[in-house]
């Protein structure tokens, strides 16, 4: 009978903590505002992104928060993620939404970086990503084969050394034997391909997803104003079906063993395609919710529909996923990350 007594006992008390622990968490939401850092400028994907899924997340948290996006652009995402470790309190109401390329300005080593991307909370991303060129239908480059061969080289829009713009002109150049000038400092994707419109560079390395997905891509398309010179991904993309993949080119090359393999860590980072991040020191509790309710706003159908009416590829990768991701890329082998600095200009 004692040992009964003592077993439900333990059991209300496990109850009323678990009880109280709830009360808290609802207690420390309520009637509060996450902020949402975005590296970016408006308009283009992760600001659409991270608006849309402000709309969501919320939902799922106790207490159902608030949550508030801020556009923090600057040097292709590192102003942002400089940010996001080093000043960004880590009380469970901050979240940033980084450049997938961030993890490269670490690896390489370059003196902006104030941070440790395997230190950050990873909570999810919406899609991966892979990436192509884009260049002006009029300009006298109709092929990767025409760059290689020309004596003045295209100028490509950049935002800045972690971008996809910035590291895909830099992969092409080491692996393909090509040049191409990177004009840097544009504040975000929208921006660059304002640029290319006036005419003041030619092309631009970006994701799949907004080329296919929005505007001016949309409109571009239909007048032949632009096309894909090269396709990042394993496969060739449907939608551009004459288009080869970097690896077809390769093929056709004969591209030496060790190109494809640093080519291979530097494309495969797209798998981190436009993750959500947490500051370290993040109490372990708020991370577990903050995923948690990511995961239920990617599978809410609501969410799906207005994605996918946006044009927006659904393909999501979950926290635990993108911090085993970090690990793996910054613990590449010192002969790997050594030909990876000479390709992206780091001594």
């Amino acid at each position: 009978m004692k040992q009964q007594f003592k077993f439900i006992g333990l059991a209300l008390l496990l109850t009323l903590t678990t009880t109280q622990r709830s009360a808290a968490q609802e207690k420390f939401y309520d009637g509060k505002s996450i902020k949402i850092v975005v590296a970016f400028t408006s308009g283009g994907f992760y600001d659409r992104w991270s608006r849309l899924l402000a709309r969501f997340v919320p939902k799922y948290l106790p207490g159902n928060p608030e949550m508030v996006v801020q556009n923090m652009p600057g040097a292709g995402g590192l102003i942002a993620a400089n940010y996001m470790y080093n000043v960004a309190k880590p009380d469970g109401l901050s979240i940033g939404m980084m450049s997938y390329g961030m993890y490269l300005d670490q690896l390489v080593g370059r003196k902006q970086v104030q941070y440790d991307a395997r230190k950050f909370h990873w909570i999810g991303s919406p899609e991966k990503s892979d990436v192509l060129l884009y260049m002006r239908s009029d300009a006298p480059y109709k092929s990767i084969e025409d760059i290689r061969k020309a004596s003045t080289p295209p100028k490509c829009g950049s935002t800045g050394t972690a971008s996809t713009d910035y590291i895909l002109a830099r992969l092409l150049e080491d692996a393909l034997k090509l040049k191409i000038t990177s004009v840097t400092g544009y504040p975000g994707g929208s921006e660059i391909d304002l640029a290319v419109e006036k005419g003041e560079v030619q092309c631009r390395g970006m994701t799949a997803s907004p080329y296919f997905g929005r505007e001016p891509f949309v409109s571009w398309r239909k007048r032949n104003f632009v096309t894909v010179l090269v396709y990042g991904g394993l496969k060739r993309d449907p939608r551009i079906p004459d288009t080869p993949t970097i690896y077809e080119i390769f093929d056709k090359d004969k591209t030496p063993e060790e190109s494809r393999r640093v080519a291979d860590v530097i494309l495969r980072g797209g798998d981190f395609g436009r993750p959500w991040v947490m500051p370290p020191q993040t109490p372990a509790a708020a991370v577990k919710l903050m995923r948690a309710a990511y995961a239920k706003a990617m599978a809410d159908p609501q969410l799906i529909d207005e994605a996918t009416r946006g044009k927006m590829e659904v393909e999501p990768v979950t926290g635990e996923e993108l911090q085993k991701l970090a690990d793996t890329m910054l613990g590449q082998p010192a002969a790997v990350v050594k030909r990876v600095k000479k390709v992206l200009g780091q001594p």
